[in-house]
């Protein structure tokens, strides 16, 4: 193409992107460093008004606890019903009773922060002691009727995936190792797993592509290179929207060409890849990454010596088969718990790339598992699966959640199964008012900026991201040729 050509396509593109490109930056910042803003929220009345809380959808409801009467909340709440039900999901924890005829909340005592009140599951042990587990902590109810946290001896940046007990046994669950307790609970023993038959230690591209798109690949210097990288995206937008406007003082536009051309031209390999590594994050890109597994890269944070960093997802004790039921990224597993190893189970229903959100047996004891890519009933003594609302076998693979139900929870706890969709919810009963704008976490918000849904919602999981990766590898390269000095 001719160098006026080249000058229009750079032109008009980067006037077109550079807001949505400000918004990505700021936000992969944000989403870089989870620890440092935990604490903040966000209200959702300053958010388009499809991120309010409508019939329990969005992971409101995740999962209920039944609670015998009499045995805790007696003094809290009378109702005129058989049984207390605590209800929790993405929002924390609200007690009802069977019949869901009233809701009061029961988060006394949990940090403030909406991320500390994404819960993931509450479990009463054996001896009658509630927990509650988020993915930044492990929280017990007790003095004062109050959640009070519970130490741990986590791994780095760890965070928390699920809990489960069996006889006085405490199971949590973190991502990458699981950590046991005997009464009184007070104090945990980390345990690594060991690496399952067959283990060479690949991952799927997927993950590279991911951890090499925010730096973690190599940990923390990583992390702050792409900071960097996208600081200079930043600059780039704010001397390209200047040039254009062409302020009157001159010295001001010379230094923006000046700044625009340098930088552009000397930064060109690493804004091309971080555009592109983003770009295959979406579809149609990531299915053919998440299929496919490559040896780990040397160096660095995917070579770690325990062969489950970061894969493990839920627990279950199965009374049936008599052993810990494993939930990963990688499938399946049988776990021995005192031995820390584990068997690969082949008869598996498929799973979403974003792991299980409902695992719990249904009244004959198969197993109901649900996640974005829908729920299937596994019966493991006998080896079946299949579709929980259709009744047809359930596919070998996941697949593309391409028109699937987005199961994000499950209770069996009220007069009748209910089944929650992540953007439909359920309307087993009407969702109280007081639960529509509850707070959402400012690393949440940053996620749904970065992917492009805070713009135009779940369609653009499918089509934004790969129309705006490709503009902005485009505009990056036609700056670059212009500039391009022989």
């Amino acid at each position: 193409m001719k160098k006026g050509t080249w000058r229009k396509h750079h032109k008009w593109l980067g006037i077109g992107m550079s807001f949505f490109m400000l918004m990505f930056c700021v936000s992969g910042i944000l989403l870089n460093h989870r620890s440092l803003i935990k604490d903040v929220n966000v209200s959702r009345r300053y958010l388009p008004g499809r991120y309010e809380f409508s019939n329990w959808n969005g992971g409101l409801l995740r999962g209920t606890l039944n609670l015998d009467k009499g045995l805790v909340v007696d003094s809290l709440l009378m109702m005129d019903s058989c049984h207390h039900v605590l209800l929790y999901g993405n929002g924390g924890i609200w007690l009802t009773d069977s019949k869901a005829s009233c809701f009061k909340d029961y988060n006394e005592g949990l940090p403030t922060g909406a991320d500390y009140r994404q819960i993931r599951n509450v479990i009463r042990t054996a001896n009658g002691r509630i927990f509650a587990v988020s993915p930044f902590g492990l929280y017990r109810y007790g003095v004062h009727d109050t959640w009070h946290k519970v130490e741990m001896p986590l791994a780095d940046d760890e965070k928390l995936s699920d809990i489960a007990s069996h006889g006085d046994s405490l199971v949590v669950l973190g991502r990458s190792y699981a950590y046991v307790s005997l009464p009184p609970y007070k104090s945990f023993k980390r345990i690594q797993l060991h690496a399952p038959k067959g283990y060479d230690g690949r991952v799927t591209a997927f993950r590279i592509v991911w951890l090499f798109h925010s730096g973690e690949l190599f940990g923390m210097a990583g992390k702050l290179i792409v900071d960097g990288i996208a600081f200079i995206l930043v600059l780039l937008c704010i001397t390209g929207i200047i040039f254009w406007l062409r302020p009157k003082r001159k010295v001001l536009l010379r230094n923006s060409l000046h700044l625009h051309d340098k930088i552009g031209r000397y930064t060109i390999v690493f804004t091309l890849l971080i555009a592109l590594t983003g770009w295959c994050l979406r579809p149609p890109v990531m299915i053919a990454l998440v299929l496919n597994k490559i040896p780990a890269l040397p160096g660095t944070t995917l070579c770690s010596r325990n062969p489950w960093n970061d894969k493990l997802r839920m627990i279950r004790y199965d009374d049936s088969c008599h052993d810990w039921l494993l939930s990963t990224s990688e499938g399946f597993y049988s776990l021995n718990l005192e031995k820390a190893t584990v068997e690969s189970l082949t008869s598996a229903p498929p799973v979403s790339v974003m792991g299980l959100n409902v695992l719990q047996k249904d009244k004959e004891g198969r197993w109901l598992c649900g996640s974005f890519s829908g729920m299937f009933v596994w019966d493991r003594l006998h080896g079946t699966a299949t579709d929980y609302f259709t009744g047809k076998p359930a596919p070998k693979q996941a697949g593309a959640p391409f028109g699937k139900k987005a199961i994000a929870g499950m209770s069996q706890d009220f007069e009748a199964p209910v089944i929650a969709d992540y953007y439909e919810g359920t309307s087993f009963v009407a969702q109280p008012a007081s639960m529509n704008c509850l707070p959402m976490s400012l690393w949440n918000v940053a996620l749904e900026v970065h992917s492009g849904r805070f713009f135009i919602g779940s369609i653009a999981t499918y089509i934004f991201i790969f129309v705006m990766g490709v503009f902005a590898m485009w505009c990056l390269w036609s700056g670059y040729k212009i500039r391009l000095r022989r």
